[in-house]
């Protein structure tokens, strides 16, 4: 029996290198410190790069550590509550700069801020109010502050200096590359989920096929040999008494038919264990098996002709597997719905260039006489049996026929296509 063990392979475990996936307080924790550090150095440092002094601004008080901590703090409700987070740091970073405090990174929790906004999917929110409130931020400046010479002078609640032209520009630009960066983030982390969301699905659809395929199988398996020994189990009931010699060989074959699902069922269950678990021990199910196959049956009480014609040759696993299950399944229906008296079984295999026919007729009084009408729904074993050679067939892109045959019994007929580039891999 051909079963393959479901996937098991390990998914690759992602580093943890984004930092939505590191704790919530890891980003923040580190903003506080550079801050605190980097502000610090800029306080020191009141020469520019000309080498001409640069305005001291007002000296760092206990409010500027406040406000330089309390920046990276609101950072802890950025994933829950990002658009809070935006404004509030917002806000701490226009006080800590209308307060002319020593210039340094303190926007840079401001700029986490908005970027959370954007990963989390409030665009308007993040673009209007970082926008917005820089505009009003330069708008109390203009009206509020002081001559440059002057940033920081006492007497001032904000001794903000007026803005000028190329620190309007300054800001704008470095406020629109965080814009952009968190619109490009978004998009790579929308594409990412949207890649998840597929796999996930790939990975449900063929779970699905799978659990049907097994079931296919376990239907194929169970209703195969259990007819068989139905109907073996009747004839040694039968000549228990008359012909002991008979009923020793009807056992005898309960008894090979009984083993013979024990052995399958084990392929089957043995695929869903472990993978490295050992494999199933038994023969691969395929028409190499077909004269197997056919003394099963005939044991059971059938007269099994079996043909095979055309050019015999390995076929693919699948096409192999669905030609051996509908051969079982018609052979099956045979015993089961073929009425009393022999019942002769003609299997033909015929091998095509491009296709696999397998055609299965029995003369059985038990089946649909031709008058009837040929709705699968309504003739023998249209249960799961005829449903799944269909399906079986349909999967591999072939046809299927089943109905009564002129003259009486029954044919079932599947045309299965071979995929000559697959057959030759």
């Amino acid at each position: 029996m051909s079963v393959s063990a479901p996937s098991a392979a390990p998914r690759r475990l992602r580093p943890r290198l984004r930092p939505a996936a590191w704790p919530v307080w890891i980003v923040p924790a580190f903003l506080a410190a550079f801050q605190v550090v980097g502000t610090e150095g800029a306080a020191h440092n009141r020469w520019r790069h000309d080498g001409q002094p640069m305005p001291t601004g007002t000296r760092l008080d206990a409010f500027a550590f406040v406000l330089i901590l309390g920046g990276p703090a609101v950072l802890l409700l950025r994933r829950r509550h990002p658009v809070v987070a935006l404004a509030a740091t917002g806000v701490i970073t226009g006080l800590y700069f209308l307060r002319a405090y020593p210039y340094g990174p303190v926007p840079l929790a401001a700029f986490v801020a908005i970027l959370a906004a954007l990963y989390a999917g409030h665009r308007r929110e993040a673009w209007a109010g970082t926008l917005g409130g820089l505009a009003v931020f330069f708008a109390v400046a203009q009206a509020i502050g002081v001559a440059p010479e002057e940033r920081g002078a006492a007497g001032h609640l904000f001794p903000v200096p007026r803005p000028d032209l190329p620190g309007v520009l300054f800001a704008l630009a470095w406020v629109l590359v965080v814009l952009v960066t968190g619109e490009l983030m978004r998009m790579r982390a929308q594409r990412s989920a949207a890649a998840e969301r597929s796999r996930a699905e790939r990975e449900r659809r063929q779970a699905s096929e799978e659990r049907l395929r097994m079931a296919r199988e376990l239907h194929d398996v169970l209703a195969h040999n259990v007819s068989m020994i139905n109907v073996r189990a009747g004839v040694a009931l039968h000549l228990l008494d008359d012909d002991p010699a008979e009923a020793r060989a009807a056992l005898t074959a309960i008894k090979e038919a009984s083993k013979e699902v024990l052995t399958e069922m084990r392929s089957v269950i043995g695929a869903l264990r472990a993978q490295d678990e050992s494999a199933p021990r038994s023969p691969t199910a395929g028409l190499a098996r077909l004269d197997e196959l056919a003394s099963r049956a005939r044991a059971s009480g059938l007269r099994v002709e079996a043909e095979t014609t055309g050019a015999v040759r390995p076929l693919p696993a699948a096409l192999d597997l669905a030609a051996f299950r509908i051969v079982q399944e018609s052979l099956t229906n045979a015993a089961k719905h073929g009425g009393p008296g022999p019942v002769t079984v003609r299997v033909l295999v015929a091998y095509g260039e491009h296709e696999l026919t397998v055609r299965v007729e029995d003369d059985g009084r038990g089946a649909a006489s031709p008058a009837d009408p040929p709705d699968p729904e309504a003739l023998p074993s249209s249960g799961s049996g005829l449903r799944g050679m269909r399906e079986r067939a349909a999967a591999l892109g072939g046809s299927f026929r089943a109905g009564p045959r002129p003259g009486g019994g029954f044919r079932v007929e599947a045309v299965l296509p071979v995929d000559v580039e697959e057959e030759r891999a």
